[in-house]
Order: structure tokens, then sequence, then C-alpha cells
């Protein structure tokens, strides 16, 4: 049996035109993530000279993990584990910060967080994979 894919379609996190991925998909419940970031935001910011920090990234990624995960008929509570990267260890308290002001209820989604060199572009501290079931609902969780 094949389960059934979509690729999700999202108006405030578009697939770019060229982009050789996709940025989310449904397969079965399940949504898959590509890593999410804070571009362009991130860059815009850093060109205008106040360059995002890692509480400010965390958050734009996890607003466009919510887009997109609402698009795909789902909703942040439907979120069972992040994998976080920063490149700067130190963040990792302005990271937790984020996740608690956004997620703002428990029981939060299992989450690891991973310290790495450098991410794709510059100006960026943060990245996220995220995972997410569309026929679980941590809410329910105790």
């Amino acid at each position: 049996m094949t389960l059934p894919v979509r690729r999700v379609a999202c108006e405030a996190v578009p697939d770019l035109a060229r982009a050789t991925w996709s940025n989310a998909l449904v397969v079965g419940q399940e949504v898959v993530f590509s890593g999410q970031t804070a571009h362009p935001a991130s860059r815009d910011a850093a060109q205008s000279g106040a360059p995002l920090g890692a509480y400010e990234q965390t958050l734009v990624v996890l607003r466009k993990v919510r887009a997109l995960l609402e698009a795909a008929g789902g909703g942040v509570h439907n979120i069972v584990k992040l994998v976080v990267y920063v490149t700067d260890i130190a963040d990792k308290d302005e990271v937790g910060r984020a996740r608690h002001d956004f997620f703002a209820q428990a029981p939060y989604p299992a989450s690891t967080l991973v310290a790495v060199s450098a991410l794709v572009f510059p100006e960026l501290r943060v990245e996220i994979d995220a995972f997410a079931r569309l026929d679980v609902d941590l809410r329910t969780a105790h």
C-alpha cells in the first residue's frame, strides 16, 4: 500500500520557484518539513543594520512552521518533535525562551538542540526541523 503524498501550498511560506526541495509534504498523517530558517527576514534585518538575534530568529522560524502546518490542515498541537540547530550554543537560553513564548502551554514537543559550525547564510543563527502528525494532539498528553 502506498501512502498518499500531498505537497503543502502556503502563501506565507511559498516554495521557491527554483528550489530543489519542498517546504513541507503531508505523507499519510505525517507532515514532513524541510529545515526552516528566518531567511529572508534575517537577511533584510542584517542589511538594515539591525540583525535578528537567536530569540527573534527562533520565533520567525516557529511561525513559518505554524503557517505550513496550518496550510497542511493541522496546528502547533500536532508538532511532536523539533530539532534545533544553532551556530552558537550560548544562544540555547534565547531559543528556549522563544519556544516557551511560542508554545505558551506544556506539554512541549520533544526536542533536540545541536550546535553547528554554520548555516546556509552567515546571518542565520537558528534552523529548525519540525516533525508533526495530524492524528496526534499534544493537548491531550498528560
